[in-house]
């Protein structure tokens, strides 16, 4: 397992690899954060925990939360019925394409990692309201963490705000019966869901009941079962890194997921979680400095599941 010094060397080597990215300024409430951060923990299945930089800094989820939510689903509704709306390959195109909804028959979203596919996950989250269905999210995310977690109500109010090309997804989707309901309302959910808030050893745990099997490496609950939690690492695989998750898999080798605040999710199966903070990303919306981190993680500790 991680030796705390060694961690706090590769953090400092990273760092300097933050000077080639930006933060996300597309977002109006990420444009402020500080493209210099850099903060790792790392929680083993055995209750083991490491970190460097500035663990404890909050940040929002975004992307990450697709994982979570899929998890929830898949327990809710099953296989089938979520494979129904949503498909398992990965796609060549950005995150927030519309063009293969267009061009894809039948007019389903590839996978659950672009926002399409999140937003037809989010829509079959049990409840009869948006509050009943944020209500059942946000108790699955706080039994994960163990922690009592919420989100930030200046970005997901920022995100609503600049929300018009998910809603387009949304209104596209309706169309074709991928998703039902008020579109408003799952918007609502949907940057709710993306706001909300935790730090890097929060989002470790998170990984490291994924990496556990789906079982809490304290307690040894089941908090999520173990084939969902393997449909989840091999979605973070193929289609967890936006458009270089190959180039990250031959690279880094671990089930991964990433958001636009910064955050990366990592799960080494039968191993550890780890959360990373670096809000300053690469072309394709990746934590440089992250992905960097995690590059010499893996080489250091042979950590790739390849």
């Amino acid at each position: 397992m991680a030796n705390q010094d060694l961690l706090g060397e590769l953090v400092d080597i990273a760092r300097s690899f933050a000077t080639y990215g930006k933060v996300a300024d597309y977002i109006p409430a990420l444009r402020d954060q500080n493209p210099d951060d850099l903060a790792i923990s790392i929680y083993s299945i055995e209750n083991e925990s490491y970190y460097a930089g500035d663990h404890l800094k909050k940040f929002t989820l975004q992307s990450i939360s697709k994982v979570i939510a899929l998890a929830l689903v898949l327990m809710d509704n099953g296989e089938e019925e979520v494979f129904s709306r949503v498909g398992m390959e990965p796609t060549g195109d950005p995150f927030n394409s519309i063009a293969k909804l267009e061009t894809h028959k039948p007019s389903k979203p590839l996978n659950p990692m672009i926002n399409a596919g999140a937003l037809a996950v989010t829509n079959m989250i049990s409840g009869n309201s948006v509050v009943e269905k944020w209500d059942r999210l946000i108790e699955f995310i706080c039994h994960l963490t163990g922690q009592k977690v919420t989100y930030n109500e200046d970005v997901a109010y920022s995100e609503l705000q600049t929300a018009n090309l998910n809603r387009s997804l949304c209104y596209f989707m309706k169309q074709h019966g991928v998703i039902s309901g008020n579109v408003e309302d799952l918007l609502v959910l949907y940057t709710k869901q993306c706001a909300v808030e935790m730090n890097c050893m929060d989002l470790a745990k998170i990984g490291a009941v994924f990496a556990n099997d789906g079982a809490d490496p304290e307690s040894g609950k089941q908090l999520i079962t173990k084939d969902v939690a393997r449909i989840c690492k091999t979605f973070m695989v193929t289609c967890g890194m936006y458009n270089s998750s190959g180039e990250f898999a031959i690279k880094v080798g671990i089930p991964a997921k990433s958001g636009v605040s910064g955050g990366i999710m990592g799960s080494v199966p039968g191993k550890c979680g780890i959360g990373i903070f670096g809000p300053a990303l690469d072309e394709v919306g990746n934590s440089i400095a992250g992905v960097k981190l995690l590059e010499g993680l893996s080489g250091k500790y042979s950590w790739s599941i390849f």
